[in-house]
């Protein structure tokens, strides 16, 4: 049978995952380190697990209500109201499987075939994917190192065409570490209002940012309205592979994504959610500790390895949040492609090549730090020999 025949020209048509790529290489390579998935090496904190274990001894394990646990809506809401200053209702709230679910249904329940949405570039992969899945049409938005790969209202302004319906705004940015100011934000919002556009907010980072705190795209005045925030649970709790996020936004909208989500999804995890729960409790009663805990040491690193990169001679913009750093290696008249695979053949270490996130990336690559130290300062000293050797 001709499969080539049955798969839809969509789905043929979306590459797949340079991430998954090179993560797939190193599984097979006892001697590799990867620098490559962005995970957090921390296991999620035990009174999380804790609680997860007491739900399943309790019992929960049947469905919960499409938008997920009502109290852990209810925490939610009281979360982003006193660590971000924005204010939803839980009703206007949404327990998703990840944020990757959020931004998935977020498209669908806004775009109409061709709608188009312009998303920075370099930016997370799955952006466009998701655009092309829901029937849009992504538009890059080219966003220069010489800036820090920042948007400015100017290059989100000459891409609006009469077609544009959406603009992602992935701060703080993953592969960059890219975070906008208050005032940078501000002025990007104003372009966003100016053009009638929705905004769809990625801040699954917002707590990890260094030197500045985050500033919420739906704090902005006059943003509320036209914003659709997602997060979750991944980064910030270290718990990836519980697969909680959540998204926030105006009741319509979010009425009409919920659709969606119960037709496809039912509801996020139930053991998930109550794990979930229990660390925006602990969260509360702690001042978040165990996130900033994190935190501090993520900063470590990044400073590390932002050191030793431009020390090899590596040119790389100032991360100020996330836990990546992006640099360039056009000095080594190498694309990131090229340079990717032959650290990975010769040193053993992986790295994901800058244009997976976006043709701007071309001659760059990500370096998550999200690994201990030891293991940086060995991948370090590897990928320093290499750099040396090609020069």
């Amino acid at each position: 049978m001709n499969y080539n025949d049955i798969l839809g020209r969509t789905v043929k048509n979306i590459p797949p995952s340079g991430i998954r790529r090179f993560f797939s290489i190193v599984e097979d390579d006892p001697d590799a380190i990867s620098l490559g998935v962005g995970e957090p090496d921390f296991v999620t904190p035990w009174e999380i697990r804790d609680a997860a274990i007491k739900s399943l001894q309790k019992g929960y394990t049947a469905y919960t209500s499409n938008s997920g646990l009502k109290r852990l809506r209810e925490e939610i809401s009281g979360y982003l109201l006193s660590r971000f200053s924005v204010d939803y209702a839980p009703d206007e709230i949404i327990v998703t499987v990840g944020a990757s679910e959020a931004i998935d249904i977020s498209l669908r329940a806004v775009l109409d075939p061709g709608d188009e949405v312009l998303i920075p570039d370099p930016s997370y992969v799955s952006y466009s994917p998701a655009v092309a899945l829901a029937g849009g049409v992504a538009v890059p938005v080219k966003c220069s190192p010489e800036n820090g790969f920042k948007l400015t209202p100017e290059a989100l302004e000459r891409a609006v065409t009469p077609r544009t319906k959406a603009v992602v705004l992935p701060y703080p940015n993953n592969p960059t570490g890219t975070v906008l100011g208050a005032d940078e934000l501000k002025a990007i919002c104003r372009a966003v209002v100016k053009r009638g556009l929705i905004a769809i907010s990625d801040e699954i980072y917002a707590e990890l940012t260094y030197g500045c705190r985050h500033v919420s795209v739906a704090a902005v005045k006059g943003m509320r309205e036209r914003t659709i925030l997602i997060s979750g649970f991944s980064k910030a709790f270290a718990m990836t592979g519980w697969r909680v996020g959540y998204v926030c936004a105006p009741k319509a909208v979010t009425d009409a994504m919920l659709k969606i989500h119960q037709y496809v999804i039912m509801c996020a995890p139930t053991t998930g959610q109550y794990a979930a729960l229990a660390a925006l409790c602990a969260g509360k009663e702690t001042n978040y500790a165990a996130v900033e805990e994190m935190r501090e040491k993520y900063d470590m690193r990044r400073r590390f390895v932002i050191g030793e990169l431009r020390a090899m001679g590596l040119a790389c913009p100032e991360p100020s949040g996330a836990f990546y750093a992006f640099p360039s290696v056009e000095n080594l008249r190498m694309t990131g492609m090229e340079f990717a695979e032959k650290l990975l053949k010769s040193k053993h270490v992986a790295v994901v090549p800058g244009d997976s996130f976006g043709a701007a990336g071309e001659y760059h690559v990500r370096m998550s730090y999200a690994t201990g130290m030891n293991r940086l300062r060995e991948a370090m000293s590897r990928i320093g020999e290499f750099v040396c050797g090609c020069k």
